[in-house]
């Protein structure tokens, strides 16, 4: 299988996945995932930990997003 097909269906399983989420566990998953990205790649680009860079953005990530969704109610 290539690459373009395996990445294919791979979005579509992460797009059908989260559509029975609710509000609060949307934006708490988008934070986490956009914190975990942003993190990772600081930490490579200044020649730190990716993991620990990762893990600490997405945790910091995925809090924002709780905050976001509670305080726009």
């Amino acid at each position: 299988m290539s690459r373009i097909a395996v990445a294919a269906v791979a979005c579509g399983i992460l797009l059908t996945g989260c559509s029975g989420l609710s509000s609060t566990e949307q934006k708490v998953l988008s934070g986490g995932a956009i914190g975990a990205t942003v993190g990772a790649a600081g930490t490579a680009i200044t020649g730190g930990c990716v993991a620990c860079g990762a893990a600490i953005g997405g945790a910091v990530g995925a809090g924002a997003g709780y905050v976001l969704d509670q305080t726009n109610r």
